[in-house]
């Protein structure tokens, strides 16, 4: 093979491992914009038909229609909600990846008794695949690291 042909190869293949990583990211971005404006449709787009999530101590959730009222269930009763994402390793192998990523994400509810504000810190671990309309989430798992302020403000 000619060596300018494997050194486009290379090229083209860091090219696409660079834009599929930030798909990726964006996708991640996304799903915190969807939450963060409850906007439902929006969030179904992030997921595949039949993902499956692990949102902390709940229990396996099965279809982005399970998923989806999950975390309507836990924010809609809200005044706001921050979202905040960072630190991500995407690991991309053809038309699958993985991606993991730490979050902060700050609750706000000023009616709830002991006061407004609660935040959860952890991270999200995902499984990807590549369709036709871009990547989507096939298994998302969120791990609680540690939590401050008022629970009440998230009990519904």
């Amino acid at each position: 093979m000619d060596v300018g042909v494997s050194a486009v190869r290379d090229v083209e293949n860091t090219l696409q491992e660079l834009l599929d990583e930030r798909a990726i990211v964006a996708l991640a971005l996304r799903y915190c914009k969807a939450l963060d404006t409850k906007d439902w449709p929006a969030l179904r787009t992030v997921f595949l038909d039949d993902a499956t999530a692990q949102l902390g101590q709940p229990p396996m959730l099965a279809g982005v229609d399970a998923i989806v009222t999950r975390i309507r269930e836990a924010l809609e009763h809200l005044d706001d909600s921050q979202h905040l994402v960072g630190n991500h390793e995407v690991l991309v192998d053809g038309d699958a990846a993985t991606h993991r990523c730490y979050l902060q994400a700050q609750h706000v509810r000023t009616a709830a008794a002991g006061g407004p504000n609660y935040i959860v810190a952890g991270r999200y671990e995902d499984r990807l695949t590549r369709t036709s309309q871009g990547w989507r989430i096939a298994h998302r798992t969120l791990t609680v690291m540690w939590t401050d302020g008022n629970v009440a403000v998230v009990r519904s």
